[in-house]
């Protein structure tokens, strides 16, 4: 019997932390001198997050309003154009001290310590990139959500590596492990290029991913909803779609357990501490 009690204990205690019940507390909100936008990347050497600003009515105009922006992890507003000269930015990917932004048909590279673009890569056969993820090997993955396909980008060579998909925006190089976001659903990609499904049903256009620790992600959808997904669980964390407020692309600081969420047409940034 004691035995028996010990396993029950045990079993407990495992769903118990398997199955934790999280949530956001708002911690701060930017004024909204930012422009539509999409995506929010911290750099955790510099300390600062780095802002994609669409900057028009058509998130796919090729228009040349576009920009990035800084802001700093207090909730003001460094520099709302940092770098301009972008169409219509989207997903944002950092490695060794250079800024990959999606931009349309092209990667567009930037110099952080220059604050300046240094190059553009052209990726033949998209036609409208989003989402960004940087391998520690430097590999570029990026999402085309018009196209419905993945590249892998190597030397400023891109290649499809995923396609006919059904709508693919989040992407994720987590420990050598590529995860996405297709359609309402979250995958992890096996080597084979095969799809492990993490978990389904989160509607309003699957946006960003990030990984909070071990096998638990957090789920941003552009409509306004963020969830908390692990192995055989999803729990929603966050829902302003009645107040019309998006949580496009988002960020995650893992040290201090803060999550970053672009508003898109509310032109802020909000910070919540992940509890």
């Amino acid at each position: 019997m004691k035995i028996l009690y010990t396993v029950i204990f045990f079993c407990f205690c495992w769903l118990n932390t398997t199955f934790a019940q999280h949530k956001l507390t708002k911690l701060w909100e930017t004024d909204s001198a930012l422009k539509v936008p999409e995506s929010v990347l911290l750099d955790r050497e510099n300390k600062v997050l780095y802002v994609s600003n669409i900057d028009g009515t058509d998130p796919w105009g090729a228009d040349g309003k576009g920009s990035v922006g800084k802001v700093g992890l207090n909730g003001k507003i460094i520099a709302t154009d940092w770098v301009t000269g972008l169409n219509a930015p989207k997903g944002l990917g950092l490695y060794k001290g250079k800024l990959y932004v999606a931009d349309l048909s092209n990667i567009v590279v930037i110099d952080t310590k220059k604050s300046a673009i240094e190059t553009i890569i052209k990726v033949d056969g998209a036609g409208g990139l989003n989402d960004i993820s940087v391998g520690d090997d430097g590999v570029i993955w990026v999402s085309d959500s018009k196209n419905k396909k993945i590249f892998r980008v190597e030397n400023e060579k891109a290649s499809v590596y995923l396609e006919n998909l059904k709508g693919p925006n989040g992407v994720l190089m987590h420990n050598k492990t590529l995860y996405i976001l297709d359609n309402g659903s979250a995958y992890k990609v096996n080597t084979d290029k095969t799809l492990i499904l993490l978990a389904e049903g989160m509607e309003g256009g699957t946006d960003g991913i990030e990984n909070t620790g071990g096998d638990n992600f957090i789920v941003s959808c552009w409509a306004g909803a963020i969830w908390h997904i692990s192995p055989g669980n999803k729990q929603l964390l966050l829902d302003t779609r009645e107040e019309k407020k998006n949580t496009a692309d988002l960020t995650y600081d893992a040290d201090n357990k803060i999550v970053y969420v672009p508003t898109f047409w509310k032109n802020s940034i909000v910070a919540y501490r992940l509890d």
